[in-house]
């Protein structure tokens, strides 16, 4: 799409619907927690996840993958996992404060990379690291796990692959002098730097 494209019709595109579920779903995470409706929210979060792992999906395979959707997702990712820490904090503060360590691990490594790209680029970062999509991944599958009953252990390793994704996100905005989308790793980063 070029610069001319009227915002409303840039986002009139399959892959951006999607992302743009998660704004409109936050508010229903929001409040499902605040009444205590456990089930509700894990249904909406499934949902939520859903159109996450979709969005990128579609832009790729319908060749719509834009600088525009791009940072839209981020945007996306950055509310849906703030959302998540809230709720999880009214729905389950036990667990939350008992789990504290991974959960600060999880939304400081969500917070610092587009904190350190407003700082160097003046705005956030899109990068969609393989690294990051992993961290995704095993955050959610986690907290569906350890909702349901299951063991800790996997939120920590969340935690932990989370911060690795963090590190290298902040390491990729070390190394870049232009801000650049959809960035596959810090390996390409540094194969890109060399040649």
């Amino acid at each position: 799409m070029n610069s001319q494209t009227p915002f409303f019709k840039s986002l009139l595109t399959l892959p951006n619907l999607l992302t743009s579920f998660r704004f409109v779903a936050a508010p229903g995470l929001l409040g499902f927690a605040w009444l205590g409706d456990e089930q509700a929210f894990m249904v909406l979060l499934a949902l939520v996840f859903l159109s996450d792992v979709l969005d990128g999906l579609a832009a790729r395979l319908t060749g719509q993958v834009t600088e525009f959707g791009a940072t839209l997702d981020s945007f996306a990712d950055l509310l849906t996992y703030m959302t998540i820490a809230i709720c999880s904090y009214w729905l389950w503060p036990e667990l939350v404060m008992r789990e504290l360590l991974s959960v600060v691990l999880i939304v400081g490594s969500c917070l610092a990379p587009p904190v350190a790209g407003m700082i160097k680029f003046g705005l956030l970062t899109s990068y969609h690291t393989w690294l990051v999509k992993l961290a995704a991944a095993s955050v959610g599958v986690s907290l569906f796990i350890l909702i349901l009953g299951g063991p800790v252990w996997p939120l920590r390793m969340a935690a932990i692959v989370s911060l690795c994704a963090s590190l290298e996100e902040l390491a990729i905005t070390a190394l870049l002098s232009d801000p650049k989308s959809n960035v596959r790793s810090l390996w390409d980063v540094l194969r890109q730097l060399r040649q």
